[in-house]
C-alpha cells in the first residue's frame, strides 16, 4: 500500500531553468505583495502581476524561485517566474538599450519633449509620443539617422522599437527603411539586375 502511495504522489519537479539564482546587485529589491512582482533599483521601480504557485526566497545576494506545486505545472511556474523575475532585476539595475538606423535620402529623426518626429519619406512627418518610462536621444554626430531607445522594462522597450520600426520597415529592394542596428536586411536584386542592367 505504501508503494502504491508513493507511485501516486507526484514528484516535485524543478525547471533547470528555474532553479537557478538570479543575483541582486547592490541597490536592487525585490518583493511579492498583493499579487505583484515589485522591482526596485538605481534605473527605475517595475511591477508585474506574479506567477502562480511560486515562492521567493532570498539568501545574501540571490533570489531563488520555488515551487510550491509538484509535477510539470510546478516546474512551468517556475522557470517562467524565474525569467520574469530575472529580466526585471537587469531592468532595474542597469537598464535596457535598443538602437534603430533610419536608411534613405533625407530619412531623419528629431526629439521635441516627449514626441519623437520622424521623417521617412512621406508627404507627411510622423510624430511619435514617446511613451512613460523609455528615453529617446538621437546622436548629434549621426545626423538625425540614429534613434537610442534606453529604458528600465524590456517589454515596453521591445515594443517601442517595433512601432517605431513598423513606420516603414526595410524595403528589400534598396534596403531603405528602419531597421534596428547590426540587423541585415536581404536585399532583392531588382528588375535592371536581372536583365544585366539594361
Amino acid at each position: 500500500m505504501s508503494n502504491t502511495a508513493q507511485a501516486a504522489a507526484p514528484k516535485q519537479i524543478q525547471s533547470r531553468v528555474g532553479k537557478r539564482p538570479i543575483a541582486l546587485p547592490k541597490g536592487v529589491t525585490v518583493n511579492a505583495t498583493g499579487g505583484k512582482f515589485e522591482v526596485k533599483g538605481p534605473k527605475g521601480q517595475l511591477s508585474r502581476p506574479a506567477t502562480p504557485n511560486v515562492q521567493l526566497k532570498t539568501e545574501g545576494t540571490e533570489l531563488f524561485v520555488v515551487p510550491t506545486v509538484a509535477g510539470r505545472d510546478g516546474a512551468r511556474f517556475q522557470g517562467l517566474a524565474r525569467s520574469i523575475l530575472n529580466g526585471m532585476v537587469e531592468g532595474a539595475a542597469n537598464g535596457y538599450t535598443r538602437t534603430l538606423q533610419l536608411v534613405g535620402t533625407g530619412y531623419r529623426a528629431e526629439v521635441k519633449g516627449k514626441i519623437l518626429n520622424l521623417a521617412l519619406g512621406f508627404s507627411h512627418p510622423i510624430n511619435f509620443p514617446i511613451p512613460d518610462g523609455v528615453t529617446v536621444t538621437v546622436p548629434a554626430d549621426s545626423k538625425g539617422t540614429l534613434v537610442i531607445l534606453t529604458g528600465a522594462d524590456k517589454e515596453t522597450m521591445g515594443q517601442t522599437a517595433a512601432k517605431i520600426r513598423g513606420f516603414r520597415p526595410p524595403e528589400p529592394y534598396g534596403g531603405k527603411g528602419v531597421r534596428y542596428h547590426g540587423e541585415k536586411v536581404r536585399e532583392k536584386a531588382g528588375k535592371a539586375a536581372s536583365k544585366g542592367g539594361k
